[in-house]
């Protein structure tokens, strides 16, 4: 089982089907040997492309990624490296933050990418987002930022995350060249972002939408909420149709059928269960079990 690649849009990097999420990684507990070793089991499935974010593992999960790279020489040039920045957490990696809050000034973007590409022991980043849509978010500053960060050769691509498509539009009028994605939240857990039009805008600009939480942070596959056991229900009962496959990877395969064709994050550290996950790209639903599926999640058939 060898995971697809996928061009995230017109001019932007080919990235990998799935990607691995590293959110966590400091909970993996994961020694810097077996973290390599972890990055080449990806790797050996055809995961490329890899997901993070400067506040991830409060401050310190990119410095941590960034020691296995130094300790594998060849490694990097065999990644797709994706990071994100504009959340200001309160820590004591950051005493001067006594609120959390969001900066996405130009100097703030531009020193956020300098920290990151020192943590991660890289010359470059091959996609940077916009953490978060930001309420005091001036489209000409970020602008500015990314035309200044790819002129220096250290961003390659960018994109945004969670932005709805009014302020994705805003920041796209702004730039010279075109944002390769928006990355989501796209589970039966967040169905609003099929019908707010965040993924109709990805297939008008023709931009493939990263998959974050498909399996709902783990809700979907415990909790005792009505909604959930309807969900888990219908998922067992859509499973065995499909052939047998386990509802999570059912799970992936429903995020996957949408038409923009959405690139799912995994954030496990055990590889059998990446493996397992990838093994969704096999799975095709027919539209009734995509709608069977909808319906469990909202508790109500469309109209």
């Amino acid at each position: 089982m060898s995971c697809s690649r996928i061009q995230l849009g017109p001019g932007g990097p080919d990235f990998s089907r799935f990607v691995m999420g590293y959110w966590r990684l400091l909970e993996w507990g994961l020694a810097t040997p077996q973290l390599i070793a972890f990055i080449e089991q990806g790797l050996a499935l055809g995961i490329t492309t890899v997901d993070h974010a400067d506040i991830y593992g409060d401050y310190r999960v990119e410095a941590r990624f960034g020691e296995a790279l130094a300790q594998a020489p060849g490694l990097r040039e065999r990644l797709e490296i994706v990071t994100k920045c504009g959340i200001g957490l309160v820590s004591s990696q950051r005493p001067r933050h006594r609120v959390k809050h969001y900066d996405t000034s130009r100097d703030h973007i531009l020193a956020a990418v300098e920290r990151s590409l020192a943590n991660l022991q890289t010359e470059f980043v091959d996609l940077l987002l916009i953490h978060r849509p930001d309420p005091l978010l001036d489209a000409d500053q970020v602008a500015a930022a990314f035309v200044t960060l790819r002129a220096a050769g250290k961003v390659r691509h960018f994109g945004v995350s969670n932005f709805n498509p009014h302020q994705f539009e805003l920041l796209q009028d702004r730039l010279p060249f075109a944002l390769v994605t928006n990355q989501l939240e796209i589970s039966p857990y967040n169905l609003p972002v099929f019908f707010d039009g965040s993924l109709d805008l990805c297939q008008r600009r023709r931009i493939h939408p990263m998959a974050w939480s498909c399996l709902g942070g783990g809700r979907l596959f415990g909790g005792g909420d009505e909604s959930g056991r309807r969900l888990r229900r219908v998922l067992g009962e859509e499973s065995t149709a499909a052939g047998g496959c386990s509802p999570q990877q059912l799970v992936y395969a429903w995020v996957m059928a949408h038409p923009s064709g959405p690139l799912p994050l995994i954030g496990s550290g055990r590889i059998e269960r990446v493996r397992h996950a990838l093994e969704a790209e096999q799975i095709v639903l027919d539209r009734q079990a995509w709608f069977h599926i909808l319906e469990a999640a909202a508790g109500a058939e469309v109209p």
